[in-house]
């Protein structure tokens, strides 16, 4: 394959970082690398409490204990998501209350939330798709009003801001992923961002398998012990490590991905003008950290011979989510609304390629094959 979809992008001091830490004789969680990793996200992004996990789902899976979420209690989360958005909140007995996807982007259809909202409803869950912000105004608004808890999942949306507020930091919690196919990686690993004092104590206790251990070795209790549910959520040194020396070139690795985002625009803007197909819009408020670049095709069709075009000449395109609504799993749980919207974006959205290490040429060739596989239909 000449052009993958992805590959993961090494700065040069992760083998580095990783060495210091097992020569430290420190290697499970809660080291110096993971209090470096806790900083540097507390500090840059105003986070009350950032508190490093094994992965996104781990920090939804916290976010859910944390909200209290209960069998019978509902949560709104978008159909057009990973499963981990909707699962998180199953595994503590909730009803899943679909939303679906704005017209114009896949992110959740805010004006949605008025009629969806219940008495039984504990939160909402808005996924930033692409790292480009929902409707933050009207979702909080709606969750103050209705009083329930916001839980951002911000997994695609490390360094990505909303009226100038950084994502992750707006509700009540954020959940990041730093999985290998993200803008700063460390294999596996998320982040749970806590952004109300009153849950910061029940974090550090659920993520420390519901023991106060935290506590202990801040000297603030002389010993510790079982107080509450909790599991392994907390990643090791060595990923801690991994994940600091991305953080430390964030700045360059941002540059680097708008400058190929913008290029994509640029160049399959005139297939756009003529109706081909979508291009990635940018909400009002929000800012783009380039963590994907997408287009959307006419028909699902139209995208399966786009992806089979672009892997005859050597290009990895893939499509995304599949609608949660229709899942084997939760398809006979879901009130039969339908989301039209949600399964427009499944059957036409086509990734392409994206990550630090294709260059200006290698997005204009994808661009190029793009242009006349449209070109040729029209």
């Amino acid at each position: 394959m000449r052009i993958p979809f992805n590959k993961p992008f090494l700065t040069g001091r992760e083998l580095d970082y990783i060495r210091q830490a097992v020569e430290s004789g420190k290697i499970s969680g809660d080291g110096l690398f993971t209090q470096k990793c806790h900083h540097f996200f507390e500090k840059r992004y105003r986070f009350k409490k950032a508190l490093l996990t094994t992965s996104c789902t781990d920090a939804l899976e916290m976010a859910a204990i944390l909200c209290d979420i209960r069998p019978g209690d509902e949560v709104i989360v978008p159909s057009f998501a990973f499963v981990s958005t909707a699962n998180a909140f199953v595994l503590r007995g909730a009803r899943i209350v679909f939303a679906d996807s704005e017209r114009a982007t896949p992110n959740i259809d805010s004006n949605s939330l008025k009629e969806l909202v219940t008495p039984r409803t504990r939160a909402i869950v808005p996924v930033h798709y692409a790292g480009v912000a929902c409707d933050m105004d009207t979702i909080m608004a709606v969750a103050r009003h209705h009083g329930v808890l916001v839980v951002e999942d911000a997994a695609q949306a490390v360094d990505s801001f909303y009226q100038g507020e950084p994502l992750g930091s707006i509700g009540c919690f954020g959940a990041f992923s730093f999985h290998e196919t993200k803008n700063i990686i460390s294999g596996e690993g998320g982040l749970l961002a806590v952004n109300e004092k009153r849950f910061i104590r029940r974090a550090e206790i659920i993520r420390e398998k519901g023991t106060n251990r935290s506590a202990f070795f801040r000297g603030e209790i002389d010993k510790y012990s079982w107080v509450d549910i909790g599991s392994s959520f907390l990643p090791s040194e060595i990923t801690a490590a991994f994940l600091y020396a991305q953080v430390e070139n964030l700045a360059a690795i941002q540059r680097k991905r708008r400058r190929l985002w913008d290029s994509y625009y640029q160049l399959l803007s005139a297939s756009a003008s003529k109706g081909l197909l979508d291009l990635p819009q940018i909400s009002p408020g929000a800012t783009n950290n380039a963590h994907m670049f997408y287009i959307v095709c006419r028909s699902l069709d139209e995208r399966t011979g786009l992806i089979a075009h672009l892997k005859e000449h050597g290009i990895m395109a893939v499509f995304h989510y599949l609608p949660l609504h229709r899942s084997p799993y939760y398809s006979s749980k879901h009130s039969g609304r339908p989301l039209p919207n949600c399964d427009r974006f499944s059957e036409c959205l086509v990734r392409l390629p994206m990550y630090y290490a294709m260059s200006v040429d290698d997005v204009a060739f994808v661009a190029e094959q793009v242009c006349r596989y449209f070109d040729r239909r029209c």
